[in-house]
């Protein structure tokens, strides 16, 4: 048992005596003399179950209870009382504690309370999670796919950051997916309906820069014929993406960090300033502490720009999402080429999950549309580039092949298990146990 306990009780003996038996029953217990106390080390993802007495000087059980639940209506609160306090103890049932115990109690009973209050507690967030996860997957705008842990966890940092007002700093190989991160950031948001602007710091020449991000007025220099909107400007009230931000010159990284501390702008020629409501995301491919360790990267741009860190997972590291992609991008290059995609040999799936995608996404994706376009013999020749990974264990080996096989049979059948179970030879209990294993989920797999 892991999950933590606040016990809350004036009165040291029982705080002694409820946190010694607790913590012999392996739980992470800590005591307050004083409610507004424990009230101050309460958030709405705290995923334990206090104990509370009611009767007690300055804020009472009651009034915790009242308090604690405008910020969670769904914590689990579990209220001490004493005879005399029964109809206190009903009254904090209807206003929501989970449970009440009248003193003096059994260590069984109270075991026992606790037990289903912290599974009740788990379950609430548990559906919270998946609540998340539903709407990243099925909202409007671009979706992160993956069933592995690491794509999970990352979805779920980008819906907790998504309305933070503040800077977001991402790391990730080429052709990882930054630019998809900062758009599902931007569009799972409350700026969706404003403007997302993307500028390539390295696709731009270096003369050109600044007067693409900051805008100018006509006549501020030879060829300025009219007023130009620059791109940061352009981004007021949405976001506004930097990528490849470690190729910026270093004199433009001075007028970026003043415009990130003072949230304004100044168009070249220009007197004027443009008042800016912008979530700044910066991308690199490379780690930027290190060029600002070699003088090549500004130290307070690094730090102003690095308020919220987020890190893609090359696609080596979530294998077992690459029969997932594939897939999908095979399907989007069929809806859009207007052509069948060949179906895919088990041989071939391991192939795919053999490789190490130096290219991440971008390479898994071009591998795709050639499959589609020109066949799967071509994209998995001998100089097609997919070449094994030998260093796989048998058991990996025999994993990988299952997996595959699992996929093959729920993509042919939609993800219908009935269908699944008949042609593999599983029982049904066996079936549910092997897609749990490797992260599989029908719906998955459903028509669309």
């Amino acid at each position: 048992m892991s999950i933590p306990i606040y016990i809350i009780d004036d009165e040291p003996t029982i705080l002694q005596a409820l946190k010694q038996l607790l913590t012999m029953e392996g739980y992470h217990t800590e005591v307050f003399s004083d409610a507004r106390d424990a009230m101050k080390k309460l958030d709405r993802d705290w995923p334990g179950v206090v104990l509370s007495d009611i009767n007690m000087p300055g804020m009472d059980g009651v009034a915790f209870l009242r308090e604690a639940l405008k910020l969670d209506d769904e914590f689990s609160i579990v209220m001490l009382t004493g005879h005399g306090d029964i109809s206190t103890a009903v009254e904090s049932m209807r206003l929501g504690a989970y449970d009440f115990i009248e003193k003096p109690f059994s260590n069984e009973m109270l075991l026992d309370v606790l037990k289903r209050a912290g599974e009740k507690r788990a379950l609430v967030l548990e559906n919270r999670e998946l609540k998340d996860e539903l709407d990243a997957q099925t909202g409007a705008g671009p979706r992160l796919l993956g069933n592995t842990h690491k794509i999970k966890a990352l979805r779920r940092l980008l819906m907790q950051i998504k309305d933070i007002p503040a800077d977001v700093l991402i790391k990730g190989e080429t052709g990882s997916g930054k630019d998809l991160v900062a758009r599902f950031l931007h569009y799972n948001s409350h700026r969706k309906n404003e403007n997302f602007v993307a500028i390539n710091c390295g696709a731009i020449p270096e003369t050109m820069i600044e007067s693409e991000l900051f805008g100018f007025e006509a006549g501020a220099f030879t060829s300025a014929q009219k007023k130009r909107v620059g791109k940061i400007e352009h981004a007021n009230g949405g976001t506004f993406f930097l990528d490849e931000i470690e190729s910026m010159p270093m004199a433009l990284q001075i007028k970026l960090l003043r415009v990130l501390e003072d949230r304004r702008i100044e168009p070249l020629g220009s007197n004027r300033h443009v008042d800016l409501d912008i979530r700044v995301i910066a991308a690199a491919k490379i780690d930027l502490l290190e060029l600002v360790e070699k003088g090549e990267f500004r130290e307070d741009l690094y730090y102003r720009l690095n308020v919220i860190n987020v890190e893609i997972p090359p696609l080596r590291e979530r294998k077992e999402d690459i029969s997932l992609l594939f897939q999908h991008y095979a399907a989007l290059a069929s809806s859009r080429f207007n052509t069948d995609a060949p179906r895919l040999t088990n041989e071939q799936l391991v192939r795919l999950q053999q490789h190490n995608w130096p290219g991440n996404i971008r390479e898994l994706r071009n591998a795709a549309e050639r499959f589609v376009l020109m066949g799967g013999q071509t994209v998995f020749d001998e100089d097609s580039g997919l070449e094994a990974n030998g260093d796989l264990t048998l058991a990996e080996r025999v994993a990988q092949y299952e997996r595959d096989v699992l996929e093959s049979a729920l993509r042919e059948h939609d993800g219908r298990l009935i269908d699944v179970q008949q042609q593999l030879g599983l029982p049904r209990k066996t079936l549910y146990d092997k897609m749990r294993k490797y992260g599989l989920v029908k719906d998955d797999f459903k028509l669309s």
